[in-house]
């Protein structure tokens, strides 16, 4: 005990002394030299080469102003060219017109979620595999002018990686979950930067939260913040590590952290039995118990934790089984999920059952199922969804993750992002979709991740997600 809080100490000590690195192209573009490498290097056991991509393919831009803009996180389907941030309209009449293709300077980071800072200004993008090439792992962009975003500039954490959730700040900047250490094991980190979006934190730094991380699997997946209630949420879903061979077993989380938001302290640690995986966890909007929807993949279940109970043991925070999805939704791998910000709706995405369940949550003690769990619906590998600004619709991107020979998940999709109506009583209706395998053909096709929505509607009064 002794050892592991003088470790603890010394990982905070760290920490606050040096937040974030930055780390430039161990392999420089030499035009005519180092394309070769980007398709010759050998794949490696679990470290790839840290090769720069290959030259910008082009694309056509479109110069139209839509008043709804999706921009999308994308992987190269060939993990050769850069990985990239695509906007397309989501407007009406040019629905599915690409705008614009902004590529960072690496390659084969597997592009994960996007998030938008609280002015709309900026985007974060996390690289989920960008340690693997030694390459940072957060990436920001300009999206000051809607039309035209560019790339900013991106860094590393100095004691996390494998990048996932984010969630902006009102007063400027981010929270992130980075899921693993600097080399993929438990304890990742909660990421803070300040509004300058230059890292600051890496969340916990008290000894305590550093014993209670170091003590129990800490892999931080989702995150979710009550700024009324002063209260974070993250949950913890897999040892990333472990989905990388030589591991034959993926290591999964059963638990759910509450923090207090004004000091970014651990409070409790709530466990949900045999969860296996713990991807997400969201408050449900406008709840007067400040309830939290938590989702358990090996169970393919719902859970609903009521941070301000306490337990039999007086510990903060209570879990129940909310909804069990079915047979369907069980070890899918991943269960991601978004509410509706008047709090009646919740759509959860199981991805290797290639469904996207809607519930009908506006009272609690009764959800109701909206969807037909035994339909086939038109999606491949379901994933990252989210609720367009005007709650009209429903953007569910079809791709999870997939490490190829060097891990343990490959997920099947198609590659699409899909723009689901969402009818008055909350069900869905699947209408449109962008093709990306299409549309990037001359990048090996690509593989879109995770969305950010603008909705410019009203320029008095623009909205982003």
């Amino acid at each position: 005990m002794a050892r592991r809080k003088f470790l603890a100490c010394a990982l905070a000590a760290i920490a606050m002394a040096l937040p974030q690195i930055s780390i430039p192209p161990l392999i420089p573009t030499i035009p005519g030299v180092t394309e070769p490498l980007s398709s010759d290097a050998p794949p490696l056991p679990i470290l790839q080469l840290p090769t720069p991509p290959l030259p910008d393919p082009g694309y056509t831009p479109s110069d139209i102003r839509p008043s709804k803009i999706g921009y999308f996180w994308t992987a190269s389907g060939d993990n050769e060219h850069a990985d990239f941030l695509a906007s397309y309209s989501l407007d009406d009449n040019t629905f599915g017109t690409l705008l614009r293709v902004v590529e960072v300077p690496t390659s084969g980071n597997s592009p994960h979620h996007l998030g938008p800072s609280y002015d709309g200004k900026y985007l974060w993008g996390g690289g989920l595999l960008s340690l693997l090439k030694t390459q940072n792992t957060g990436y920001y962009f300009d999206v000051s002018d809607p039309y035209n975003p560019s790339y900013l500039k991106s860094d590393i954490a100095l004691l996390a990686s494998i990048a996932d959730d984010v969630r902006a700040k009102p007063d400027g900047g981010f929270f992130f979950t980075y899921m693993g250490s600097a080399v993929g094991t438990s304890p990742g980190r909660l990421i803070e930067t300040d509004p300058d979006l230059n890292i600051i934190h890496e969340w916990p730094e008290d000894t305590d939260g550093l014993l209670n991380v170091l003590g129990e699997q800490f892999s931080p997946h989702g995150l979710n913040i009550n700024w009324e209630r002063n209260l974070i949420v993250t949950s913890d879903f897999v040892v990333p590590i472990s989905i990388l061979k030589p591991s034959t077993e993926i290591i999964r989380g059963n638990t759910v952290r509450l923090w207090d938001l004004p000091t970014r302290t651990i409070i409790s640690t709530v466990t949900i039995p045999d969860g296996g995986g713990i991807q997400d966890s969201k408050f449900i909007p406008n709840n007067p118990d400040g309830a939290i929807l938590a989702t358990a993949v090996h169970l393919g279940q719902v859970w609903i934790i009521y941070p301000f109970r306490k337990d039999a043991n007086g510990n903060q925070g209570v879990a129940e089984l909310f909804y069990d999805l079915g047979d369907n939704a069980r070890d899918t791998v991943a269960i991601f999920s978004d509410i509706s910000k008047d709090g009646r709706f919740a759509y959860f995405s199981y991805t290797t059952g290639n469904h996207i369940a809607a519930l009908d949550i506006s009272d609690v003690s009764n959800p109701k199922r909206l969807d037909d769990p035994n339909e086939v619906q038109d999606s491949i590998g379901p994933h990252f969804l989210k609720v367009t600004p005007d709650q009209k619709h429903l953007v569910v991107t079809d791709y999870f993750l997939q490490t190829g020979d060097i891990g343990l998940i490959n997920t099947p999709a198609d590659y699409r992002a899909l723009y689901i109506d969402i009818n008055d009583d909350g069900s869905l209706h699947f209408n449109r979709s962008i093709n990306f395998s299409r549309d990037f053909s001359n990048r090996g096709g690509a593989k879109p991740h995770s969305s950010s929505i603008f909705d410019l509607s009203d320029p008095a009064n623009p909205q982003w997600v």
